[in-house]
């Protein structure tokens, strides 16, 4: 039996706020195989996920199959879409939910993690972010503020989080970021620029297979997830009946479980996977490959 050990390893992975969302998944799954976990929070949940924690209310799902609790080593806020601290804007600054932190951007973090563990403390690197905030509007009803916002926030971040935790990984390091099927094909009612914010992230993640692989010798990869009623995805609407479509049309007729992304995002950045880089790998029990239903 092959078993997928990471004792050793320190992952980070941006995007964690509550335990219901693949972020909190694969976190989880990474700290099954034995790595050590920091999670990247934004701000403005940052208190109140926290909180939470410390006060036993994510008791249950922290549970590990192997004995005992995910414990977080480091929680950092972090907001992708500000590389700098001078790239924040000012009434950002002064909101009472980024205030209580002196460092929030993408650099600060990566220094604060130089800082923590040392000059290369980490081998994974997990990027779950998205934010459209138009994302409900139709392509032709979206401003261009709301378009670069989600391309910005969704895949761009993606980007600068390479650049800065690039120089960060030990040997063999590897990246992952999460993607959706409105990268290639339409999906009515996801706008607001995030079908073209998810397709410049698939194609950024070959793009920068080659640009990392060379500078670094890091892997790339993407992950696209079937949709899951997470509390992030209710902000599309519809997102229960994306679920329930997509469990009738699938050639495995299941709704896909956080579970199964993170287990997958595991074995990608584990070295069962030393030679898979620039991939995009569909964990959406198949429903990728049909092209019309059963008639």
């Amino acid at each position: 039996m092959l078993n997928i050990d990471l004792r050793g390893k320190r992952a980070f992975v941006a995007g964690v706020a509550d335990d219901h969302g693949f972020g909190f998944a694969i976190a989880k799954h990474l700290a099954e195989a034995g790595a050590s976990v920091c999670v990247g929070t934004w701000p403005p949940a940052y208190t109140i996920f926290t909180k939470l924690l410390k006060l036993g209310k994510m008791k249950s799902s922290l549970q590990l199959m192997r004995g005992g609790e995910l414990e977080f080593e480091r929680i950092y806020p972090l907001d992708a879409e500000y590389d700098t601290m001078e790239d924040v804007p000012q009434e950002i600054r002064e909101n009472r939910r980024y205030k209580e932190h002196a460092e929030y951007t993408m650099q600060g973090i990566a220094d604060q993690l130089r800082k923590d563990f040392g000059d290369k403390p980490l081998d994974i690197v997990i990027h779950s972010l998205a934010n459209g905030p138009e994302v409900k509007k139709p392509l032709l009803e979206t401003s261009r503020k709301g378009y670069l916002t989600a391309v910005s926030a969704s895949s761009y971040s993606f980007v600068s989080l390479v650049q800065r935790f690039g120089p960060l990984l030990r040997p063999h390091g590897s990246f992952l970021n999460l993607s959706f099927l409105a990268a290639e094909r339409v999906v009515p009612g996801y706008g607001g620029g995030m079908s073209a914010a998810k397709a410049a992230l698939e194609s950024d993640t070959k793009t920068l297979a080659f640009e990392a692989g060379r500078q670094w010798g890091a892997r790339v990869n993407s992950i696209s997830a079937g949709p899951w009623a997470s509390r992030a995805a209710s902000a599309i609407g519809f997102i229960e009946k994306m679920v329930a479509y997509t469990v009738q049309h699938s050639p495995l007729q299941e709704a896909i479980q956080p579970k199964e992304v993170g287990a997958t995002a595991t074995f990608l950045c584990s070295p069962f996977a030393s030679g898979i880089t620039g991939n995009i790998v569909y964990v959406d029990k198949g429903f990728h490959v049909m092209a019309v239903p059963k008639i």
